[in-house]
């Protein structure tokens, strides 16, 4: 069992070399970023009608009364 022990520690302890961390890094930012554009141009669906209040007033146009 200490054998087990010594072997993860010992993997927790090698170091990864400097272009593996940024090229891990890069892989992340890539990701964030991609992610955000998607997320920006995910904008909330179009209504087919008109809301209440539109339709209020395109009535009252129609029927030729002015709010005025």
């Amino acid at each position: 069992m200490d054998s087990h022990r010594h072997r993860s520690e010992v993997a927790v302890l090698e170091h990864t070399s400097t272009t593996a961390r940024y090229a891990r890094g890069l892989a992340a930012a890539v990701v964030a970023v991609a992610t955000l554009v998607l997320a920006a141009n995910a904008g909330p669906a179009k209504a087919s009608t008109p809301h209440p209040a539109e339709r209020a007033a395109q009535t009252e146009q129609a029927a030729g009364h002015t709010s005025d």
